[in-house]
């Protein structure tokens, strides 16, 4: 299968049945999808790109490579093409091997999940060292990272997994890497993750259109970038002076979704 246009890279990688699609289950991005994976999207999720897949038997190999934003966590505050790079300089290489099984009479599917952006990019040392005082950048990290962005590599590998338990309800979980010395391009400012969770279908207490969703997720930063942010950089979504105390993110994130008729939910 042969895709090409203007699509998002999540409709097609790193998916999962039970938590993939905020407009009908989860809605915090790391359950969404593994929050290490800085997948390639302008403003709106959407991205420039060429995918290919080969399904052989239980198994399916997916290639992709998609046009990245202009600048690091720029693709909102760009007006050129929504943020991505018109030069096609900046580019983001995914691969993934997806398998597909039967647990107990289930079907399930486990997902192995790679990243490689080439593009320019900042190292969160070298923009530590110019905010230092009587540095060019002294106290300002953010302006000292845009002018240390050369061009890098930076990767990602993440591991999905879904398992039906019953016609009613099944189980997911996901695991992230991302390389945290570099800094992250369209997604968000985590370096390690891991989630889990349920979803139940309403059929057993007569709302079969009714689901009920729970899941964890645990996010962190490796060192350097905490270092980064504790000097008072900004990132994707993290930044708004310094931050000295660097704890893990937790989340518990739970849902009912509610179906009002065929085609309306309530959540």
């Amino acid at each position: 299968v042969l895709t090409v246009g203007k699509f998002a890279v999540v409709d097609m990688f790193d998916t999962n049945k039970y938590a993939n699609n905020p407009k009908s289950d989860f809605l915090n991005w790391s359950v969404s999808n593994a929050g290490t994976f800085d997948y390639a999207g302008d403003a709106w999720g959407y991205s420039y790109g060429a995918a290919a897949e080969w399904y052989e038997g239980r198994f399916t190999l997916r290639g992709g490579v998609f046009d990245m934003s202009a600048t690091p966590a720029e693709a909102a505050n760009s007006a050129a093409a929504y943020g991505l790079d018109e030069t096609f300089s900046q580019l983001q290489y995914v691969g993934e091997i997806e398998e597909r099984h039967e647990l107990w009479g289930q079907p399930g599917k486990i997902k192995i999940t790679g990243f490689v952006i080439h593009g320019r990019m900042g190292d969160f040392e070298d923009a530590i060292a110019l905010s230092q005082p009587g540095q060019p950048f002294a106290g300002d990290p953010s302006d000292a990272i845009a002018s240390v962005r050369v061009y890098r590599y930076r990767p990602g590998v993440s591991l999905n997994l879904e398992q039906q338990v019953s016609e009613n309800w099944g189980v997911f979980a996901r695991a992230g890497w991302a390389d945290g010395n570099v800094e992250p391009w369209d997604f968000t400012d985590i370096d390690r993750t891991v989630s889990a969770g349920a979803s139940i279908n309403g059929k057993q207490w007569g709302r079969p259109d009714d689901t009920i969703g729970i899941a964890g997720v645990i996010n962190g930063l490796a060192p350097v970038h905490a270092a980064y942010f504790a000097a008072g950089g900004m990132g994707v979504l993290i930044g708004d002076g310094a931050l000295p105390n660097y704890g893990l993110e937790q989340i518990i994130e739970a849902y009912y979704s509610y179906a009002l008729s065929a085609s309306t939910r309530l959540s």
